[in-house]
């Protein structure tokens, strides 16, 4: 049985928070200076801080010793995938709850910024583990 809290996990936390800190502060930049509004700030902010977290997550987290090609490969198709399905939830749900609130958009798209942040990260935590840094002989070891 897996541990709840095993020691990729909690490495994969602490280089989450370096990644999220700096991840943040380029998406809210760029949304509130550069005006490049919900998508385009979003997706630029994921890029450059997908670029940290592969490198640290690869060599630090996973310890992988895959081709580093074949894994950045499932990494980026990892990341693309978590941020659609993080970011398109999160924008309508969130649009949804807060509709009758009175708040401008741009507080409630940084609202939905967040929420897709905090799904993003659940989501790209287990495809990580599971298929971005999945060693071959990992099923073994967990049984």
């Amino acid at each position: 049985m897996a541990k709840i809290f095993d020691m990729k996990l909690i490495k994969f936390i602490l280089v989450g928070v370096a990644n999220t800190l700096l991840s943040a502060a380029i998406m809210f930049l760029l949304y509130n200076l550069a005006h490049f509004g919900y998508w385009g700030s979003s997706a630029i902010s994921y890029v450059l801080g997908s670029i940290l977290s592969f490198v640290l997550n690869k060599t630090y987290t996973f310890k992988n010793k895959d081709s580093i090609w074949k894994t950045a490969l499932k990494f980026a198709l990892n990341v693309a995938i978590c941020y659609v399905i993080a970011y398109s939830l999160a924008q309508p749900v969130v649009t949804t709850l807060l509709r009758n609130t009175g708040w401008e958009t741009s507080v409630v798209e940084q609202i939905s910024m967040l929420v897709g942040m905090c799904l993003f990260t659940a989501l790209n935590y287990i495809g990580q583990r599971f298929f971005a840094f999945k060693e071959k002989g990992d099923d073994k070891k967990a049984a």
